[in-house]
């Protein structure tokens, strides 16, 4: 990076209020589905995380999430992740989430969710490769049918990323260590027109969409994970295997 990118909690009203701005700007919503500053505050002080990458004390990035109870443990549920668009690709958004990694265990919180847009596949390698996460529930519609442009109109099919904090699958990931995934069991593929369906064929996207739900679902149903995504002959492929192996 040419500048110091600082990365570290927010913690005022004002910091708050940068991260909302911000989200509009990332996501293009109307003021109705803009999350507002209270939900910043209210999981910034009830054990949640609100967290910011900052450049020159301008906020260019952040990570907010809410905090879970699941099978007697706490776990936190990342709600959003942005970065502004002159800032993307340049390793924010991975810094931010090692960040989230770090201040989760240094709390003892040894699980991290989200959810993603399964048709969004830069985000599918970023979270199954880059961050080692795996995903073994699939959210039909999850969000209703929002106003943003980067929804395209279409159901908020959701796939729930589940990050295992210390497991060693993430730590091999993040310190680059993982080893390539060649022979799996089971691919869910993605044509390589989707990007360009996104923005000319709504219906072929919507089928695309269909199809992938139900293959999710199968898989999902058989006790198998999304483990990570690579390159196939007609597009891109998920690639799944027994989750008891990861």
């Amino acid at each position: 990076m040419s500048e110091d990118i600082v990365v570290r909690k927010c913690e005022r009203l004002a910091e708050f209020q940068a991260c909302v701005a911000l989200q509009r700007q990332v996501w293009g919503e109307e003021d109705l589905e803009v999350e507002p500053v209270t939900l910043f505050v209210v999981a910034a002080n009830i054990g949640g995380q609100v967290l910011g990458a900052f450049a020159g004390g301008e906020l260019i990035g952040y990570t907010l999430a809410v905090v879970g109870w699941r099978d007697g443990r706490p776990f936190l549920h990342s709600h959003h992740t942005g970065v502004h668009a002159s800032y993307r690709d340049r390793g924010v958004g991975r810094r931010l989430k090692l960040f989230q990694r770090e201040e989760a265990l240094s709390r003892e919180i040894r699980l991290i969710e989200w959810t993603f847009d399964p048709l969004e596949l830069r985000n599918a390698h970023f979270n199954l490769d880059r961050l080692g996460a795996i995903c073994r529930r699939y959210l039909p519609n999850f969000y209703g049918v929002t106003s943003s442009p980067l929804h395209h109109g279409l159901p908020t099919d959701r796939l729930v990323a589940e990050w295992h904090l210390d497991s060693a699958r993430v730590v091999a990931a993040i310190e680059d260590l993982a080893v390539e995934l060649k022979d799996v069991p089971a691919t869910i593929e993605l044509p390589s027109e989707l990007e360009q369906w996104k923005q000319k064929s709504p219906d072929q996207v919507a089928s695309v969409q269909s199809r992938v739900r139900e293959e999710f679902g199968k898989w999902f149903a058989r006790g198998y994970a999304a483990i990570g995504l690579r390159q196939a002959k007609t597009g891109s492929a998920y690639l799944l295997g027994p989750w008891s192996d990861f």
